[in-house]
This record gives C-alpha cells, structure tokens and sequence, in this order.
C-alpha cells in the first residue's frame, strides 16, 4: 500500500483508484478488475502520470528511475505481483469494513439527502466549500489543497460528490474522467462508528443505560435482555425504570414476561447520537 499513501505525494495512476463514481459497481467487481489487469496497463499509467513531456526527455535520459518516483518503482519491476498483492489487500480490507458500510447507512442515506436539497435551493456552492478542510470554494471555482497545481475546467462533465468513510483530512479527487469530476471526501460524523472509548449516547443517558438502548433493536423480554447484557435482573430493573420514566422505552406485560421496547423519542435520540 505504500506506492498510494507515500507522504507528500498526491498523485496516484489512474488504474489503481477506484472506478470512476458515475454507475454501480461493487467492491468486488472492482477488485475482480484489478486481478484481471494486464500489466502493461499499469505501466502505462505509471508513464502517464510520471514521465516528463517530451522535451524533457532528454534532460531525464529516458530512464524510468529518472522521472519515476521511488515509491513506485518496485510496483514497475513487479506490476503482476505488485497488482495480485494490492487486489488481495483490498480484498482484506473490504472484509473487515463491509459491516462497518453496514451501519454507516444511516449516515449516508442523511448526506445524500443534504447534498440534493442544497442542490435543489441553490446552496451548491455553500456545500462545496463545507465539504473538507481542504477544498475552499471562491469567486474563481474550487481550491483543492494538496493536489498538483493547475487548472481544471468542468465544462459539460457532471460533479459527483462521493461521501466516504474516513477520517476528516481525507480527500479524494478524479479531475481527468471525460465523463465526470469526482471529489470524495468524508461523510460527516464518520468518526463516531469507530469510537470505542466514549459516545455522545453514553454521555447523556450513562454506558449501561446506552448499552441497553441499542441492544433494543427489536423487542426483548426481561430475562431475555438481561442475559444478553450479563446484568443482574435487578440492576436491569433500576435502569429500565429511569429509562420508563425519561419515555425513551415502554414495558409492557404479556402472560407471564415483561417485554419491552424502544420508543420513537429513543429512536430519534440514537439517530441524533450518530450525526
């Protein structure tokens, strides 16, 4: 992973990111294109993004370990290996993060619905300049920090803006697609899906409390909860009491069980934790 994470360096061959953002295409299919690469492909990107024009050949002797970073030179030596290795990695990755994507929908389904309304109302620009700390928008279009200087013209392409699960200086842009200009940058609050110190739930209503909350995701007996939680049956009354009484569960009996359930003021207080 290294040749795309190099400090100080933004530029990545066009063949390695992923597809550009304008149809459906899975995880999967994407790292089924990258097994299936040719190699000569890759190289050929390296070339493109790397090697000087051609009045500068000369200057550079024509050789690869003149214009090519170090970085990338030992994914030019190997590119069938280096290609195998980074599909089999992303591959990892995608196995560890799909549950993540998972429970990251909510998130995503409300920065969707906050992209189209200010696209709607004309807030465009306003949204562009609140997406990442590293775009600004002013009189002259979109400053993007960290990506090599220049000039790019959207002209008739689209602007596709891609939310991301990350962390809140990333930022990923493809500004050469003849379709389509991407900017991927994080959805905002991603970082409380990984958070396993604290959360803004544990701070308002205490971590056992919380804990029931969002274990609650379907109605539950008494004893059925207290086993899950490993809580005494006891304490699990305490808590349920303070969470009847501040209406964010109900409880209800049915023969010989007590059932309870979150209440729509708790579903709104858990979606509210989450922003």
């Amino acid at each position: 992973m290294r040749p795309l994470g190099a400090p100080g360096h933004a530029v990545v061959p066009d063949s390695v990111v992923p597809c550009a953002p304008v149809g459906d295409v899975s995880v999967q299919e994407q790292i089924d294109r990258l097994h299936d690469m040719p190699p000569d492909l890759l190289l050929k990107d390296l070339e493109q993004a790397f090697r000087p024009p051609a009045a500068h050949w000369r200057a550079a002797a024509d050789r690869s370990d003149r214009w090519l970073p170090a970085h990338w030179r030992l994914a030019a030596d190997r590119p069938d290996r280096w290609l195998r290795g980074y599909a089999g990695a992303l591959a990892d990755v995608w196995a560890v993060a799909e549950p993540l994507w998972s429970r990251a929908r909510p998130l995503l389904d409300r920065e969707v619905a906050r992209v189209g309304v200010a696209s709607v109302r004309g807030g465009a620009d306003a949204l562009l300049g609140s997406l990442a700390g590293r775009l600004v928008r002013d009189e002259n279009g979109l400053v993007i920090e960290g990506v090599a200087a220049g000039v790019h013209e959207l002209g008739d392409r689209s602007l596709v803006l891609v939310p991301m699960l990350a962390g809140k200086d990333a930022l990923i842009v493809g500004l050469d697609d003849p379709e389509a200009v991407w900017i991927a940058y994080p959805v905002p609050a991603a970082g409380r899906l990984w958070r396993t110190d604290t959360d803004d739930l544990s701070e308002l209503v205490g971590p056992v409390r919380a804990e029931l909350l969002r274990t609650l995701d379907r109605p539950m007996t008494m004893t059925a909860l207290a086993g899950g939680m490993n809580i005494p049956p006891s304490s699990l009354t305490f808590h349920c009491d303070r969470l009847v009484a501040a209406r964010l569960i109900a409880r209800e009996r049915r023969g010989r069980e007590v059932w309870i359930d979150r209440t729509p003021r708790a579903g709104a207080l858990l979606e509210l934790c989450l922003r």
